[in-house]
């Protein structure tokens, strides 16, 4: 864990991404999805990678206590309702056209239809805490432990211009591709100004965003983030 009390103030961009969130048709889909789902989405976007979109994972909230995320390693799947919305982070000047590039087809994601319907777009807010699902660890997983992995976090921030007062990482998961696995941590950062909010869910942090590493969310605070693998 990281945690320091100083602030500094700091002038408010304006951000030049949004979120497109795209309603869906879907009965199930894997639960380790990612892949398969960047892979389908570039047959319409081959230029996915290199324009700066991001795609979030489909997070399916539990209704029920006791309620946990699938296993992915027991062939599990995740059951979307009728809310859940497929996410994207894409440059706002993009955002129509990928909008009408995207509503009405019907993707193969590891066998499961899944119908992308309308998008609404949402505007990136100025939260003070955002969190990460999946950001890149080193390739070498076993090797990076906690204290490792926040202190590459750190100077990669640093690096960004981005001042870390709070960070507080979860525990190691794993996103499969064709070939070896990316192995992640979520992560927490809190306390951050509004220009250093907007700042870094406009750049995300580290590399395969396409594959939702590195793409900050809003959190209401410490209390509402669950650290461990969902």
């Amino acid at each position: 864990m990281l945690w320091e009390d100083d602030s500094i103030s700091q002038d408010l961009p304006t951000a030049d991404v949004v979120d497109l969130a795209f309603s869906i048709q879907c009965r199930q889909l894997p639960v380790d999805h990612l892949h398969a789902l960047s892979t389908a989405l570039q047959d319409a976007l081959p230029d996915m990678q290199n324009t700066g979109i991001g795609l979030h994972e489909l997070h399916i909230a539990g209704s029920q206590n006791g309620w946990e995320r699938p296993d992915p390693r027991l062939g599990q799947y995740l059951m979307p309702s009728r809310r859940t919305r497929l996410s994207m982070r894409v440059p706002r000047a993009k955002a129509g056209e990928i909008t009408r590039r995207l509503q009405g087809l019907i993707l193969d994601i590891d066998g499961c239809e899944l119908t992308l319907g309308p998008a609404r777009e949402k505007p990136i807010s100025s939260h003070d805490t955002l969190y990460a699902r999946h950001v890149r660890m080193q390739d070498a997983a076993e090797e990076e432990d906690e204290n490792l992995f926040l202190e590459r976090m750190a100077r990669e921030l640093e690096e960004k211009g981005i001042q870390v007062k709070k960070a507080l990482c979860g525990k190691t998961s794993k996103i499969g591709t064709d070939s070896d696995p990316l192995y992640t941590r979520s992560l927490m950062i809190a306390d951050l100004s509004p220009a250093d909010s907007i700042k870094l869910q406009q750049e995300g942090l580290g590399d395969h965003q396409h594959l939702g590493c590195g793409i900050f969310l809003p959190m209401k605070g410490i209390q509402a983030v669950d650290m461990g693998d969902d």
